[in-house]
């Protein structure tokens, strides 16, 4: 069974062009990159999620990232 998001392809697509725009723009290594992602990622699930959901939704998301880069 597909999984059918809320949001629009072109939504997605759009922040993620954003998202790569400031990177390159500050000439961001891979490492780098990751990094600050990474924190980002972190960012929103303290502020974003609520304390008794974290660790879950952080734990499907590294499943998902992990599943992407497998296909």
């Amino acid at each position: 069974m597909a999984i059918q998001s809320k949001y629009s392809n072109a939504q997605v697509e759009s922040i993620i062009a954003e998202l790569l725009a400031v990177l390159e723009k500050h000439q961001s290594p891979t490492d780098l990159s990751l990094m600050a992602l990474g924190n980002c990622v972190t960012h929103l699930l303290q502020k974003k999620v609520p304390a008794e959901a974290r660790e879950v939704v952080a734990e499907q998301f590294a499943k998902a990232l992990s599943r992407s880069v497998k296909s």
